[in-house]
């Protein structure tokens, strides 16, 4: 029998602390918890219902949409726009900023996802997920403008992610620690079962794709390098190399045992001084990882404090335990 906090009572208690809560906010993340699950089940069950393989059509991105992609970004759309909590949303799969259709209300809150980050491992069945992030409008009830979102990491309510894997887990903060749950499929409910997630300081497992080796700027190739050395080499001890290909996968790893992801700048694509995206990806991880006791940085400047520019900017990220973080920025700074 169930007896463990669900993620509905977890956040009813937790706004009751807030003065003149109103029940917004509360509500907003029901709707994303609603569709969350309706992409667990689909993400689950796959080839069963013909969800799998690639589009013809590329995102704002230029990368090829898979099946997936397209249809967990509607459910995102869906789930979210007729309840009057929004003034619009933006999405990594969209190239412009998602309108609240006019027979809706207009609410207080601006939505932010990556609808299925990790796509390009769903028809191997590796883990992927939903990342989002909860910005105030500046104008209540007005709807919002591209510039509306532009606003740094360290603005953000609430960020979290779902994890399609073993089990759905769905991880998020509200500026008050991290906390995850896990979805108890008999009755429908999140249940709380990783409470206060903290990042351990210190690591041994790196997570960074290699392939790119020969792009990386010279601080990030002599900190692989010294990985690499082991207990032979500067750092006298041993070290254990990942990559999954999913940032939800990687930080979730991290988030259970420490490590460090990196996905820093390099030279492959001078038009593009990053991979991942800022504000579907880049800022509502650092908020996260931040919040459970790790560091996120460009190499150069923390990711929480940049501005963006536009709404599909991409920035390097270094993010994790916060001893090894360090390390790696203390070589950009030499």
């Amino acid at each position: 029998m169930h007896t463990g906090t669900t993620l509905t009572q977890f956040i009813i208690e937790d706004q009751r602390h807030i003065a003149g809560a109103s029940g917004d906010f509360t509500a907003l993340l029901n709707d994303i918890v609603t569709a969350i699950k309706t992409i667990s089940n689909a993400v689950n069950k796959g080839a069963l219902i013909g969800v799998m393989g690639a589009l013809d059509t590329e995102n704002i991105q230029g990368e090829t949409q898979k099946k997936l992609d397209v249809i967990t970004n509607e459910i995102m759309i869906q789930s979210n726009e007729w309840a009057g909590h929004l003034a619009g949303m933006a999405s990594e799969e969209m190239d412009d900023v998602y309108s609240i259709p006019k027979q809706y209300p207009l609410g207080k809150y601006l939505l932010v996802f990556d609808p299925l980050d990790g796509s390009s491992n769903v028809d191997i069945n590796i883990s992927v997920g939903t990342i989002f992030s909860i910005l105030r409008a500046p104008v209540s009830g007005q709807a919002a403008s591209m510039e509306d979102f532009l606003q740094p990491g360290t603005k953000q309510i609430c960020a979290g992610y779902a994890l399609y894997g073993s089990s759905t887990m769905l991880v998020l903060t509200t500026g008050n620690g991290v906390n995850g749950f896990t979805l108890d499929r008999d009755i429908g409910e999140f249940v709380l079962t990783h409470p206060g997630m903290k990042i351990p300081a210190d690591t041994r497992e790196f997570a960074i794709n290699s392939s790119n080796q020969r792009f990386w700027e010279a601080p990030v190739q002599r900190y692989v390098s010294e990985c690499l050395a082991g207990s032979t080499g500067p750092r006298g001890r041993d070290f254990n190399m990942r990559w999954v290909a999913s940032m939800v996968a990687e930080v979730h790893r991290i988030l259970t045992r420490g490590g460090i992801f990196m996905y820093p700048r390099d030279t492959k694509d001078p038009a593009k001084p990053g991979r991942l995206r800022l504000m579907y990806e880049a800022c509502p991880m650092s908020f996260i990882v931040e919040q459970a006791g790790g560091i996120s940085s460009t190499g150069y400047e923390r990711i929480l404090e940049i501005t963006p520019e536009n709404l599909h900017q991409r920035v390097p990220v270094i993010l994790g335990s916060k001893n090894e973080v360090e390390v790696v920025l203390s070589y950009h700074n030499t």
